[in-house]
């Protein structure tokens, strides 16, 4: 059996599977870097991301699955699983050799696993669409944090667009250590990184570089909060159903007043 050593990207993924049939290697692992441990007697091979190779199965993909399966494909591997990528690989196989059974046969292993998993990565989307707080900093930049439990800022990317067309902003995943920036007076949105110093470690920004107006901001969105809520009617198991605790930390509305 060979191991493919890929850099953790879709690309790199994808350019993974495609050596995978290149070679005719049937029985190949595909192992993200970070997750890779070398083993005695082993065969690997360390895969460079191309951009042609990964297009050439894509394309392959699109004449063979529904849109709504090539979503899936992706959500799943932006879950980060540690089974992800044996799952999607034996996907990818069935769709190449029979794409209406790959879709639709929910007793298949891989099958079920992407339409579980897919459905998993989508309703963090939903939740970081709905509980990202953003702070305004003395840059004229609205900043937010977050630590998702999957890979879900390439899912959001469009809606925060679409929604703050009009502001630059920073959504930043304190877990990946990467960030995507938005620039409204191009419309660019761009992947960075940045290095923080001891005082930005919490979840929210220091006073020395948010706006002047940024604590009013907060204070009012709290006191709005606090307004809305009917004592009587409280239920906090529901609450935190909806909303789980490990969000509370970036939640500007569960700071004390």
């Amino acid at each position: 059996m060979i191991r493919l050593i890929y850099d953790g990207s879709f690309h790199g993924f994808l350019t993974s599977v495609f050596e995978c049939y290149e070679r005719k290697e049937e029985n190949a692992m595909i192992v993200r870097e970070a997750l890779f441990q070398p083993l005695l007697d082993e065969h690997v091979l360390k895969i460079h991301s191309d951009p042609v190779k990964a297009q050439r199965v894509w394309l392959g993909l699109r004449r063979k699955l529904s849109p709504e399966s090539l979503n899936n494909l992706y959500k799943t591997f932006l879950s980060e699983q540690p089974d992800m990528e044996r799952n999607v690989l034996d996907f990818i196989r069935n769709a190449f050799q029979n794409p209406e059974s790959a879709e639709k046969n929910f007793s298949n292993r891989a099958t079920l696993y992407i339409s579980q998993t897919a459905r998993k990565v989508h309703r963090e989307k939903h939740r970081m669409e709905a509980f990202i707080r953003f702070q305004l900093t003395t840059d004229n930049i609205y900043f937010a944090q977050i630590e998702p439990d999957f890979n879900v800022l390439p899912l959001i990317v469009k809606h925060f667009k679409d929604r703050y067309a009009d502001q630059h902003w920073i959504i930043y995943d304190n877990r990946r250590k990467y960030g995507i920036r938005y620039d409204c007076d191009s419309g660019a949105v761009t992947e960075i990184q940045i290095n923080f110093d001891e005082q930005l470690t919490g979840t929210f920004l220091p006073a020395s570089v948010v706006a002047e107006e940024e604590p009013h901001y907060q204070q009012f969105w709290q006191q709005y909060f606090s307004s809305v809520n009917i004592s009587p009617r409280k239920n906090t198991k529901l609450h935190v159903r909806h909303v789980p605790l490990r969000y509370w930390r970036y939640l500007t509305e569960k700071i004390a007043l």
